[in-house]
């Protein structure tokens, strides 16, 4: 006997597994953004592209919801895979059974299926599979099927037990939706809409005996299968008993070469021996039988007749025989039958290692024929490096250099030119890949490996800086946009030209950004003036184009004016703090009304009051002294008012401004002689800032 090695975990095929990712974040997406979001959009549109691709060798695509898996093509997705259990989360909590996509599908639908699945069951009046029917069938081409439980029962009357809580309604719920999902793919086809499944194991036998042979429908079929053996493995109790007598029935009701054709349709080799094995331990033992010779013979196995005898007479103890000989002919059928599986014996007349080769012959390619795909490695590494020490790079080294690309190992390849002597052939290979379109690849992967990028942006400069704008009006990672934004400022003022031509853009953040790095670079482009945007819409907005513009020397002053007057205190205070340098004349009624105004915050009332302390104005000068008047004391003495922020900043414009005037100098020898130490330091005249020329 020749033992095989452990079975492969079937998995979903790449393509099927990027669409579900894909779904699934879109979904999330659409229950984190308002509508109108421009995030939504593309998250629809690449749900329709993975969809387009799916669908066309296929009319259809479904896939069946548990609790915490999908299922699609015969499939169960691994219940830990935080995306996807998220995405089964969600469509069971509505209690939808399965989802639908045909061809000829729109972002349009994707779009409003996504909206309405975006809201929580919890916070809706009710789920969508428990409310109108109509709505689950509002797209064309789009359907989503409830999963009701209200006309199913697993357990005869008589059987089920008392009412004892959670935990055994959760079981019997497992169960009967395991049960009622492989019903209704059974019968899929020949159920009206509102009509409930039936849910008698000989019905759904027929039903799967009647339906033509089709792949898809036979891995879903398999699918549940799948999920109900695995159940059946932990599961107890009387709802566990009922769910293994309806399957195991299921089973013997099958003719044999439909359970033989849904084995070799459900899956892959290693597939049908993980259903066998899970078999062995859930199902009634005639139904293990059934499975096991279904298996052999899908698998290209062999059982000897002897021992399809002896498991047969085992089986018939195990149903029949006396109360003794029941468990342990039960035992012994289930450990012959795990044995067998672990270990098939190859009906090969060549077995062993020979016949492995004989194997590796006949698959071989014609001789004097290079194999068709060759290996991505340390192979292709090596060749690049040697061409790259011998400066000379021929066609195998090119062709190599293309395979580390296509394989996504642009960082191995840019290692070994950086560490390459100087030469023709390292030049000529910077100029192969050192492209906008290499960029592109690596803005497009996730994450975004920047250190390659930093080394490619090197070469490529300015050529690249169209990209980079675009994948930064579209990237919604902060973190991503933060770091193209600083890469984009290091290209110089020649970038200015291209930030220019883009601010029709739209998107506030958009113009944001690009007003951001405007400020950054070394001068402005020619002819450019912010003062449009300093009245945008948007207060983030003002804030840069405000920025900006009081840089310009001939937009200064209209600047201060703008800023002062804004409705956005940020921006007020952008305004407060360039005026500190210089403040013309007829902007200063502008911040005696900031100072003199109780209801703006403390930090900016400060601000004010340090403008007009560096003024020199005598209207500043009226101001601050009516700051720093309390009034009298009984005895008729002049006092400060209490300690507060705004009079700390008025004595300390007093005592550096008007040093020599009577007025100030009172006021300001009240605060030296108080006893609050930041108004005593307040009253000690400081230098002067020198005014910018």
């Amino acid at each position: 006997m020749t033992t095989a090695g452990p079975p492969q975990k079937a998995a979903l095929s790449r393509e099927l597994g990027e669409f579900l990712i894909e779904l699934s974040i879109a979904l999330h997406k659409h229950a984190m953004y308002p509508e109108g979001h421009p995030s939504l959009a593309p998250a629809a549109a690449g749900v329709v592209r993975r969809a387009a691709e799916l669908l066309q060798d296929r009319p259809t695509l479904s896939l069946g919801v548990a609790r915490n898996q999908l299922i699609i093509e015969g499939v169960a997705t691994d219940p830990k895979h935080p995306v996807l259990a998220e995405l089964a989360g969600r469509l069971h909590r509505h209690h939808l059974g399965a989802a639908t996509f045909s061809r000829g599908v729109t972002a349009g639908e994707v779009g409003e299926v996504l909206k309405t699945l975006a809201v929580e069951a919890d916070r809706s009046a009710q789920p969508l599979g428990l409310g109108d029917p109509e709505r689950l069938r509002a797209w064309s081409h789009i359907r989503l099927h409830s999963l009701t439980y209200d006309r199913l029962q697993l357990l005869d009357p008589g059987t089920d037990g008392p009412a004892d809580g959670g935990e055994t309604h959760g079981a019997r719920a497992r169960s009967a939706q395991l049960w009622l999902g492989l019903a209704r793919a059974a019968l899929g086809g020949q159920l009206g809409e509102d009509e409930a499944s039936p849910t008698k194991p000989a019905v759904i036998a027929q039903a799967i005996d009647a339906h033509p042979k089709a792949e898809g429908y036979d891995q879903v079929i398999v699918g549940y299968l799948l999920q109900i053996t695995e159940e059946l493995k932990a599961a107890g109790g009387a709802e566990a008993v009922e769910l293994r007598r309806r399957t195991s029935r299921l089973i013997r009701a099958m003719k044999p070469e439909t359970l033989r054709r849904l084995l070799e349709m459900g899956g892959d080799f290693a597939q049908r021996q993980r259903f066998a094995l899970d078999a062995t331990h859930g199902m009634a033992v005639d139904a293990v039988l059934e499975i096991v010779r279904a298996a052999a013979d899908t698998s290209s196995q062999s059982i000897s007749h002897s021992l399809v005898r002896m498991l047969s007479k085992l089986a018939a103890h195990a149903e029949h025989g006396g109360a003794a000989a029941r468990p342990l002919a039960d035992a012994a059928l289930r450990e012959q039958v795990t044995g067998l599986l672990s270990g098939w014996s190859l009906d090969d007349p060549n077995p062993g290692e020979y016949g492995a080769a004989l194997q590796r012959m006949a698959q071989a390619s014609p001789l004097f024929r290079g194999p068709a795909e060759a290996t991505v490695g340390a192979e292709d590494e090596r060749l690049v490096q040697m061409g790259l020490e011998l400066d000379t790079v021929g066609p195998l080294t090119w062709r190599a250099i293309a395979r580390l690309e296509e394989a996504g190992r642009l960082a191995s390849l840019l290692d070994l030119l950086e560490g390459a002597p100087a030469g023709s052939a390292v030049e000529a290979v910077w100029a192969r890949i050192a492209t906008p379109a290499a960029v592109r690849r690596l803005l497009e992967d996730a994450p975004i490996d920047f250190r390659s990028l930093d080394r490619l942006l090197g070469r490529v400069g300015l050529e690249a800086a169209d990209l980079l704008l675009d994948f930064l009006a579209t990237a919604e990672e902060r973190a991503v946009r933060r770091a193209l934004l600083d890469r984009l400022v290091t290209l110089g003022a020649v970038l200015g030209p291209r930030l220019a031509a883009r601010l029709g853009d739209e998107r506030w953040y958009v113009v944001r950004n690009l007003l951001w790095m405007l400020d950054r670079l070394p001068a402005l482009p020619p002819d450019f003036s912010p003062g449009p945007f300093s009245a945008h819409a948007d207060a983030r907005v003002r804030r840069e184009a405000l920025k900006l513009r009081l840089k310009v020397l001939a937009e200064r002053e209209a600047a201060l004016h703008a800023a002062l007057q804004d409705p956005d205190e940020q921006a007020v205070r952008i305004g407060l703090i360039a005026a500190q340098q210089d403040c013309p004349p007829n902007a200063l009624p502008l911040v005696v009304a900031l100072a003199r105004d109780r209801g703006r915050p403390a930090e900016l009332r400060v601000l004010a009051i340090r403008v007009l302390g560096k003024s020199r104005a005598a209207a500043a000068l009226d101001v601050l002294l009516r700051l720093c008047d309390g009034g009298r004391t009984l005895l008729g003495r002049p006092k400060l008012p209490p300690v507060s922020l705004e009079l700390v900043a008025a004595v300390g414009a007093l005592a550096t401004g008007w040093p020599g005037e009577a007025r100030a100098a009172a006021f300001v020898k009240r605060a030296a002689a108080a006893g609050d130490p930041e108004l005593r330091a307040a009253a000690v005249p400081r230098r002067p800032t020198p005014r910018r020329p």
